[in-house]
């Protein structure tokens, strides 16, 4: 006799325990916590992993590790591994709907949107990636027998805050242009609504993109911000999710003289960003070089 099909009804959804995005991998947090992660109207989803500050600071090591390698890349390298970043979000674009549904309790059409819009925002970085040079860089006049050149480059590694309540959008609005320009990034994922970013750092896995550029936590703002502010080897942070932490944030960075990108008062996510998340994390270069008279 064989055996029935279970109805719809009576199966048992698989429940997924989400992990880091470290180094290129997903390990666990080492502190083997997780916490639930529920819709905007409160339905269970999954459950995310709870990173530590061990985590924070493993993730940093991962990113300082990738930093000499990306920022060697040619300019229009790491254009092209931006661009394949939206193929493969493209390719995800049902299951990044329906989270965005769920994190933002948007219907289908805004939701389609915004995940439209995210996949846009990569290519708009890639776009820039071998232009930033031209634009802020250049040869400079001087009186004297020199040849006088300004050359962004690379601050480092940043850590980003990114936004609490745009989970998607605003995520890659934080990360794509940091990564742009040669930098490497930790980045503290939407409390509440974690998994847009995880599954993002799938497509990262997915793609061209070397292991360690982009570095992926999920967990309490409060846990893992502090230590990454204060931490010596982060070179940049960025504050825009930090809400009403910013300010304490901002004076831990203080001592070992890391630079911060204050947060603005409700960005709109969706507006042409420019070159303004682009500048904070580049340091300007100058070169002078003697010419025959």
């Amino acid at each position: 006799m064989s055996e029935l099909p279970l109805s719809a009804a009576a199966r048992v959804p698989v429940r997924k325990t989400y992990k880091l995005y470290l180094g290129g991998g997903f390990p666990r947090s080492e502190s083997g916590r997780s916490y639930p992660v529920t819709s905007a109207e409160g339905e269970p989803l999954a459950h995310a992993a709870l990173a530590s500050r061990k985590d924070a600071r493993d993730a940093v090591v991962a990113a300082r590790r990738a930093f000499g390698p990306w920022a060697a890349r040619t300019a229009y390298n790491r254009g092209q591994i931006l661009y394949r970043v939206a193929e493969m979000m493209e390719g995800r674009r049902a299951q990044f709907v329906q989270e965005t549904i769920d994190a933002e309790g948007r219907d289908t059409a805004r939701a389609e949107e915004t995940v439209s819009a995210a996949v846009d925002r990569w290519v708009y970085y890639a776009g820039w990636t071998d232009k930033v040079a031209q634009v802020l860089g250049g040869t400079n006049p001087v009186s004297g027998p020199y040849d006088n050149r300004s050359v962004p480059e690379p601050t480092g590694v940043v850590a980003v805050l990114a936004p609490q309540k745009s989970p998607l959008l605003g995520l890659v609005s934080v990360i794509a242009p940091v990564i742009a320009t040669g930098n490497t990034a930790v980045v503290v994922a939407s409390e509440p609504h974690p998994l847009p970013a995880v599954t993002l750092a799938e497509a990262l896995a997915t793609s061209d993109l070397p292991g360690g550029v982009v570095n992926i936590l999920t967990g309490r703002l409060a846990e893992l911000a502090p230590p990454l502010a204060s931490h010596a080897d982060v070179n940049a942070l960025d504050l825009t999710g930090a809400g009403e932490r910013a300010a304490e944030l901002e004076e831990a960075a203080a001592a070992t003289l890391t630079r911060v990108l204050r947060p603005r008062p409700s960005p709109d996510w969706a507006a042409a960003p420019g070159l303004s998340r682009i500048t904070p994390f580049l340091e300007t270069k100058t070169v002078w070089h003697p010419v025959g008279i």
